[in-house]
C-alpha cells in the first residue's frame, strides 16, 4: 500500500492537516471579529457554513484547479528551450511510454468515448474550477452580506457581488500568486536540479536539454 500509494497518502495527510488548521484558526478569528461588532459567536458547525469559511476555502481551490488546469492544456502545444517541464522542442524526440497492463475501458471502446477520455484531465480541472468558483462566489457573497447587514447597510444581490472590485480582488490575488508559482518551475528548471525528482532533469543533462 505504501510502496504503490505514498505520495498520495502524504499529498491527502498534509490537506488534511493544513485544512483542519485553517478551520480552527478561522473559526476563532471569525469569532473575534464577531465580537469586535456584537454579534453572537458561531459554533464549529454553523463557522463549517459560514460564508467566511466557504469563501475562503474554495477562493484558494478555485486559483489551484485554475493554475493545473491552464498548465495542462498550455503545456500541449507550447515549448520552453531548457525546461523540464516542457515537452521537447522536437516532436520525434518524444517517446510515448506505455507499460504492460490493461487498456482503459475508453480506449478500447473507441470513438466519442476515447475522444472525450482524450481530453478527461482537462474536462476534470474546468469542472472542478468551475465549481469552486461558484462555491466561492457563494461564501463570499455570504460573508458580505453579513457584513452590510452588521453594519446596517443594504445588502447586495449574488449578481451584484459578482460584479464588485471586491469579489474580484479575491480572485485575482490568488490566481496571479498560482501562475507565478508556475512560471517560477518552469524557468528554474532549466537551470536547477533536484536529484531523484520526476520534475528535474538528470544532474548531468544540459542547460538547453528540453524535458525531463
Amino acid at each position: 500500500m505504501w510502496k504503490r500509494n505514498g505520495l498520495s497518502i502524504v499529498l491527502l495527510a498534509f490537506l488534511l492537516v493544513f485544512l483542519g488548521g485553517q478551520i480552527w484558526t478561522g473559526f476563532l478569528t471569525h469569532n473575534e471579529e464577531l465580537a469586535e461588532t456584537h454579534r453572537a459567536a458561531l459554533s464549529l458547525f454553523d463557522y463549517l457554513h459560514s460564508g467566511h469559511f466557504v469563501s475562503a476555502t474554495f477562493e484558494n481551490w478555485e486559483s489551484e484547479f485554475l493554475q493545473m488546469g491552464m498548465y495542462v492544456l498550455l503545456t500541449v502545444s507550447l515549448r520552453q528551450k531548457g525546461s523540464a517541464e516542457s515537452r521537447p522542442l522536437d516532436d520525434a524526440q518524444e517517446q510515448e511510454r506505455v507499460e504492460p497492463g490493461p487498456t482503459p475501458w475508453a480506449v478500447r471502446r473507441g470513438g466519442i468515448w476515447k475522444m472525450l477520455y482524450g481530453h478527461s484531465l482537462a474536462i476534470a480541472f474546468t469542472a472542478l474550477f468551475l465549481l469552486s468558483f461558484s462555491l466561492h462566489l457563494a461564501g463570499s457573497w455570504r460573508a458580505e452580506v453579513d457584513e452590510q447587514l452588521a453594519k446596517g447597510l443594504p445588502a447586495p444581490t449574488c449578481w451584484e457581488h459578482l460584479w464588485s472590485s471586491s469579489f474580484w480582488f479575491e480572485s485575482f490575488q490568488n490566481w496571479q500568486s498560482e501562475f507565478l508559482a508556475v512560471l517560477a518551475l518552469v524557468i528554474l528548471t532549466i537551470f536547477l536540479r533536484q536529484k531523484d525528482s520526476p520534475q528535474s532533469k538528470p544532474l548531468a543533462a544540459p542547460h538547453s536539454q528540453t524535458g525531463d
